[in-house]
């Protein structure tokens, strides 16, 4: 399994290309975090009552957003990323014993950590062209995703964090830089449908159309040793899941807000193209407030997924 690597960029100002093309997710310096300005939306969104909390922030590139219910993998070795996670996942007699005593030695031992509240925000940086001064790189924090920690994996440098996405939200104050960033952010919800017949039916419709889509990426597969669970199951059988974790219930979707997203997973074998229309569909589900327009924008790229992958099959059987 593929998971993102984290690391620092340090970039001299001005630079107008400060996100180089590669396969990394890089954190920007401290310099260029201080011109990340808070995205507004002109669309109107449905932001929950009185809720509100401050959580570490954790800055991704613009093709790497995530949606609820997705999961991900990321390295994180550098120590401003070790000092996020010790505040979200273990509590221990500081940064430097962590680092040294549990990520660098071979000795340690994960019983000796205390669990804490396992949370933060994924968010997206999206570079802002500015007419009046081009010569400055400005970026806006954009699609924001509360994530829960999973899992924790000790490696001989850093570590691997397994990451499930929850709920969006929107980030509306930053409140610390060093040594990683911080805000306030409150939730974001769809609107509360009004035909609930109408939602219902998609909701069956997309699942129906999901596990057939699971069943030819299971044929599709090259290797008879991989596990019979692809993405989208995962993010399904997590999206049905009562969500039983501690956190504030304004921030969590509701069961079918959660399964509106659960069709936005890579397909097995996809081309760089179709990673690319992937990416956009998040955005535009990301952007929605209406869980049943999300439902038929699923059920269409569930059955053009279908369609692909049928004509791979065809295509494979006529090569074996």
């Amino acid at each position: 399994m593929s998971y993102t690597a984290l690391a620092l960029l340090s970039l001299p100002l001005p630079n107008p290309n400060p996100i180089p093309n590669s396969s990394l997710s890089p954190f920007l310096g401290s310099k260029l975090l201080k011109k990340i300005s808070v995205s507004t939306n002109s669309r109107p969104r449905f932001y929950a009552k009185a809720s509100f909390t401050d959580l570490p922030l954790l800055p991704f590139q613009a093709d790497e957003v995530l949606v609820p219910s997705e999961s991900k993998r990321l390295h994180l070795y550098e120590a401003r990323f070790l000092a996020l996670l010790e505040e979200v996942a273990y509590q221990t007699l500081g940064f430097q014993h962590f680092t040294k005593r549990f990520f660098k030695s071979t000795r340690a031992s994960s019983k000796s950590l205390v669990r804490k509240k396992k949370f933060f925000v994924h968010f997206v940086l999206e570079p802002v062209h500015n007419v009046e001064s081009s010569a400055q790189a400005s970026f806006a924090a954009r699609y924001g995703c509360l994530v829960l920690i999973e899992n924790v994996e000790r490696l001989e440098i850093g570590a691997l964090v397994s990451i499930r996405g929850i709920g969006r939200v929107n980030i509306v104050q930053f409140i610390q830089m060093e040594p990683y960033l911080r805000g306030i952010v409150i939730p974001i919800r769809d609107q509360i449908p009004e035909c609930l017949s109408k939602i219902n039916s998609r909701v069956m419709k997309l699942k129906e159309d999901l596990y057939n889509l699971h069943s030819l990426q299971i044929k599709l597969r090259d290797s008879k040793d991989e596990l019979l669970q692809t993405p989208l199951t995962s993010s399904l059988r997590w999206a049905e899941k009562e969500l039983l974790i501690d956190c504030y219930k304004s921030f969590i979707p509701t069961l079918v807000e959660r399964i509106s997203f659960s069709a936005l997973q890579p397909i097995t074998g996809s081309t760089r193209s179709e990673l690319l229309a992937l990416q956009r569909e998040k955005l535009r589900a990301m952007d929605l407030d209406d869980t049943s327009e999300r439902l038929a924008n699923s059920i269409e790229l569930v059955k053009n997924n279908i369609a692909m992958v049928a004509a791979k099959l065809a295509i494979q059987s006529l090569e074996a």
